[in-house]
């Protein structure tokens, strides 16, 4: 079998952790931040966890991360 190749814009996108979660940064934090609130601005900072759904479909297209 061949190696499967790696997604190249979700490898810059997601990391996986050590226990084989997908860690990721928020989306709706690069423009339009005027009618945002503060709190919601510094909230979509922090970092998060994909969804199981999601963490899926991801592990497939970055393999060797």
């Amino acid at each position: 079998m061949p190696k499967i190749k790696t997604h190249r814009a979700s490898a810059k996108r997601f990391r996986k952790t050590k226990s084989g979660k997908i860690k990721m940064n928020h989306a709706y934090t690069s423009h339009i931040l005027t009618k945002k609130s503060t709190k919601r601005k510094r909230n979509l900072r922090k970092g998060t966890y994909a969804s199981a759904a999601n963490a899926k479909v991801i592990h497939k297209l970055i393999p060797y991360k």
